[in-house]
């Protein structure tokens, strides 16, 4: 495993998809840069504005204005969480890509121990160690997680958390098709099974203190499911050389 010189060399893309989030996003990118550009050579914060209708955009062209590292991607209406990452993935340059919401939910210094393991892992998932959500959502997400568990070959336990560190060169090759919150499920699946091998982590979660979660809205749900449905026979006939993933548990 490399050294901490070794992981300041390393070159980061964060992918920040941000819808309505004008009360988070200074705060989401300016955090994003402190500690990219303490733990990296290079580093860049994409946001992808998702057709929000506040200032979000707005805001991130006056820090993107002073500071080139910081790039906006804009999508002139809302075209879901799934496609918001698909444009910040298709976007990032940098040799590691991560991803994380703009809500502020996550501590983004425990990015300090995700870079060393990616070195030997493609993935690095992390996995919230005391989910600090409303109590609704936190079922919604475990009858999903149990759901997708039990469909497909899964490699992580906590599929939807958006703490996750890759390779860039992963994503060389793959189509994404979901739209919506079902893309989680759909990435992981299509890596676990290309043989991609994955680690993950325990973080800590944060609550919102500001915004509106969208995550548990029917329309939402309804979207994941249809996906879910559409997508199920095509994840289920890939062939699977999937290793298995490697539980580095909490650092």
């Amino acid at each position: 495993m490399r050294g901490d010189d070794d992981v300041r060399r390393t070159s980061l893309s964060i992918v920040l998809p941000a819808y309505d989030e004008e009360a988070n996003i200074v705060t989401a990118v300016r955090r994003a840069t402190d500690v990219a550009g303490r733990l990296c050579a290079e580093h860049e914060v994409i946001v992808v504005d998702d057709g929000s209708s506040d200032a979000t955009a707005a805001l991130v062209r006056e820090l993107a204005a002073a500071d080139p590292r910081v790039r906006l991607v804009q999508h002139p209406r809302n075209r879901g969480y799934g496609d918001a990452l698909k444009s910040g993935f298709e976007a990032a340059r940098m040799e590691l890509v991560f991803f994380t919401d703009a809500d502020n939910q996550f501590d983004l210094e425990e990015l300090a121990h995700f870079l060393p393991l990616a070195e030997r892992v493609d993935v690095v998932a992390g996995y919230r160690v005391n989910r600090c959500d409303p109590f609704s959502r936190r079922l919604n997400a475990k009858a999903w997680n149990y759901l997708v568990r039990a469909l497909f070959y899964v490699p992580v336990r906590d599929i939807d958390c958006a703490f996750k560190l890759f390779r860039r060169s992963v994503f060389e090759g793959l189509q994404l098709e979901s739209v919506g919150a079902m893309v989680n499920t759909e990435l992981m699946v299509k890596l676990g099974r290309s043989g991609y091998s994955v680690v993950e982590v325990g973080v800590t979660h944060l609550p919102r203190t500001a915004g509106t979660a969208r995550g548990a809205h029917p329309r939402v749900i309804v979207t994941a499911l249809r996906e879910l449905t559409r997508m199920h026979g095509r994840l289920s006939q890939m062939s699977s050389s999937a290793q298995p993933s490697v539980p580095a548990g909490r650092p």
